[in-house]
């Protein structure tokens, strides 16, 4: 019978393990994300460049930064309507070909507002690969280990901020800002040529009623060799059911949106204000280069840390704990008065974060969805951060005229303590789950 057909090709899903398929795709999802995030920090490093140069002014800047966001937004969106409803292949090559086609036409802008029409579509791409790179390694990784590998996936795409300041500081002065748009589009056209023969995702496909073709790429995920199987292989009975399915969606979503929206508000508040906000307080770390490098040294150690921890221990019991310590650090680093305690006190904070981005947006959050819900599950979860991170700007220089600046530090505390108490009272355990 075909249900039941179907019931064996998802055990047979179940028990596999890494196998060269799944290493090119990890790799390939692992060079887009990297390529993501360091378009966006060059984008600030371009936007600096062009204000000095005279090309732009603070209002077009503005303009260029804001429809970044605007368009991350949006691709955040449609990537999880296309990816669930016309598949995950067909999302995951629109966003390259977005993202790099028009990265690649910025180096050529004539002016300013063609920059900034060329910035909105390629964010749109760009706002899309987060959404399927993480949704696609964890539909093809083994169940017992995804969370570790898309943890992974995370590792190296939060690379690309160290390496993308060291490259616009090497090569923009000598070179000019266009050699970086033209390079990342270049890059990102040679991985959508290396994207094209990635097979649709097999758990896509059954939930589609189409087992024949799944049956055909799990044969590929699927190593011959039997000892390997029994060294490495899960057996089926072993994989935890997935959770219930009557009370999930509501709650899911909302677990979702409290998750990503908490983790990525604390991250970017803090990145992108602290040093203002010290500065009120008589402290002045935003001249700081060695400051501020010890502090990011943070991000790969806390994203290694959540990737080691999130099936070690479970997806819960790393992203509360995270949380928890998110709000006490935060309530801390508003208490320091010397240069010592903001590096020691920022650098956990930092650790802390990217454990966060580590578990919860690579991890946690796609994984709360059934296969026919979980590119839109996790796109509206992320669009909907974004858009608190548009709104985060103008919040907290609202808060800096009406209040003191302790107040921005218990916010970041208070939002870390809520979103942990959510994900432990209304999350599920997801660890060692099917994906159905």
């Amino acid at each position: 019978m075909e249900i039941q057909t179907e019931t064996q090709l998802r055990q047979r899903i179940d028990r596999t393990h890494e196998s060269p398929l799944f290493y090119k795709i990890f790799a390939l999802v692992a060079g887009g994300m990297f390529l993501d995030a360091a378009d966006v920090y060059m984008a600030s490093a371009v936007a600096s460049t062009l204000l000095k140069s005279g090309w732009s002014t603070i209002a077009t800047n503005s303009y260029f930064l804001s429809s970044g966001f605007l368009g991350l937004f949006i691709g955040s969106l449609t990537a999880g309507f296309i990816g669930d409803l016309k598949g995950r292949r067909v999302a995951y090559q629109i966003n390259l070909l977005l993202f790099g086609g028009f990265t690649f036409l910025a180096a050529f802008a004539p002016n300013m507002p063609f920059l900034i029409g060329c910035r909105l579509i390629a964010s749109i791409g760009l706002g899309s690969e987060i959404v399927t790179g993480y949704a696609m390694i964890k539909e093809f990784a083994p169940v017992h280990r995804r969370g570790r590998w898309c943890a992974s996936v995370s590792v190296i795409a939060n690379t690309g901020a160290p390496v993308t300041m060291l490259a616009c500081t090497m090569i923009i002065p000598r070179f000019g800002w266009r050699v970086m748009f033209a390079a990342i589009g270049i890059i990102a056209a040679i991985l959508w040529v290396l994207r094209r023969d990635i097979p649709e995702s097999p758990r896509w496909l059954l939930s589609h009623g189409q087992p024949v073709a799944a049956a055909a790429v799990i044969k590929r995920l699927e190593v011959p060799t039997g000892h390997v199987q029994e060294a490495k292989g899960t057996p089926a009975s072993a994989v935890q059911p997935n959770a219930p399915a009557s009370r999930h969606l509501g709650v899911s979503l909302f677990v979702a949106i409290v998750a990503v929206s908490a983790t990525i508000i604390c991250q970017y508040t803090f990145t992108s204000w602290v040093p203002t906000l010290l500065v009120k307080r008589g402290i002045n770390v935003a001249g700081s280069l060695g400051v501020s490098t010890i502090m990011m040294l943070g991000a790969p150690i806390g994203c290694a840390i959540g990737a080691y921890l999130v099936d070690r221990i479970g997806r819960k019991w790393t992203i509360v704990p995270a949380f928890l310590l998110t709000a006490i650090l935060g309530m801390e680093y508003g208490q320091q008065t010397a240069i010592r305690g903001v590096v020691m006190v920022g650098f956990a904070l930092t650790v802390c974060f990217y454990i966060l981005m580590a578990s919860v947006v690579a991890v946690y959050v796609s994984e709360l969805f059934p296969t026919k819900f979980r590119f839109r599950g996790s796109g509206i979860a992320n669009g909907t951060a974004k858009l608190f991170t548009v709104a985060m700007p103008i919040v907290v220089a609202w808060l800096l005229q009406v209040t003191s600046v302790n107040v921005i530090f218990w916010i970041i505390s208070g939002i870390a303590l809520l979103a942990g108490l959510v994900v432990w009272g209304l999350g599920v355990e997801t660890s060692q789950r099917r994906l159905d």
